[in-house]
């Protein structure tokens, strides 16, 4: 089942997407369904098909979600590491490290406060000369860990600022718009192996693209069971919360974004996140 949120009557609420159109759910956020499936020990794709409207209406998607909490994942993918340790010139081959060894990188992304939908700005520091999108698939968390979908994130990235030095990662991490997700989710039941999901990223600048490149959910490193158990361990993640799972797709700083590129995420199992981009102001 494809979940999502959009606007009806003014409100934010949940609906099932079927053929290009909306069914809603009135009086719910994707995050109530959430909640009440927990609550009721339900599944969340039959409770959402019982409170779903049986009238299709057209409907532009919003964020799926809004997350309790976002969190995200590094080196999952070689070229990641590759990329990181190259950045950083770590002989010692810092990025390599994560990714051989057990223990992956997780880190602290945010809120619903710093998430947009599709079509919503992408937020750029001012005070970035290399952003950068991180094209990921993200998985939707009930509770214990439970993965009840999948959907399209875009790790919005200062990469300058982490390159100057390591311990400025929250700072090339967490900024306004700095998370994108969408379009929709997909239940874990619809994928019954994300590992064979192909993404792309393109980047547009006034109507032609200056950035294109693709990649296969199979190269990842790490399995999303195993990403989830170390995010769980003495830290119990919320209900309605969202893991990024790393990228595997690294944009070189010749195309380091600039406002008005548009940035387009895609598998085609579960659609397309684009966004345009635009500077976060100092203050």
């Amino acid at each position: 089942m494809r979940i999502g949120q959009i606007r009806q009557e003014g409100r934010t609420v949940a609906a099932v997407f079927e053929d290009g159109m909306a069914r809603p759910i009135p009086g719910h956020t994707v995050g109530d369904l959430i909640r009440r499936s927990e609550v009721e020990s339900i599944s969340l794709a039959p409770l959402a098909e019982s409170l779903a409207s049986r009238h299709p209406e057209p409907a532009t998607p919003l964020a799926p979600i809004h997350p309790v909490e976002v969190w995200a994942c590094g080196c999952t993918y070689e070229t990641s590491a590759s990329f990181r340790d190259a950045e950083h010139g770590t002989r010692e081959g810092m990025y390599a490290y994560v990714y051989r060894n057990a223990r992956p990188e997780i880190f602290f992304k945010g809120t619903a406060r710093v998430c947009v939908g599709p079509g919503q700005p992408i937020g750029l520091r001012a005070d970035s000369k290399f952003p950068a999108p991180e094209p990921e698939l993200a998985v939707v968390l009930g509770s214990r860990g439970r993965i009840l979908g999948y959907t399209l994130a875009n790790d919005v990235s200062a990469w300058d600022i982490e390159r100057e030095n390591a311990l400025y990662l929250p700072q090339s991490k967490i900024f306004s718009a700095c998370c994108a997700l969408g379009p929709v989710i997909v239940t874990a039941d619809q994928l019954p192996d994300p590992y064979k999901l192909e993404m792309t990223c393109t980047i547009t600048r006034s109507g032609s693209p200056i950035f294109e490149s693709r990649v296969s959910t199979s190269r990842l490193h790490r399995k999303f069971e195993t990403l989830v158990e170390f995010l769980l361990r003495s830290n119990p993640v919320p209900a309605g919360s969202v893991l990024l799972t790393g990228t595997g797709i690294i944009v070189t700083e010749e195309a380091a974004l600039a406002p008005g590129d548009v940035v387009s995420i895609r598998i085609p199992e579960i659609g397309e996140l684009s966004n345009p981009a635009a500077v976060v102001h100092l203050h």
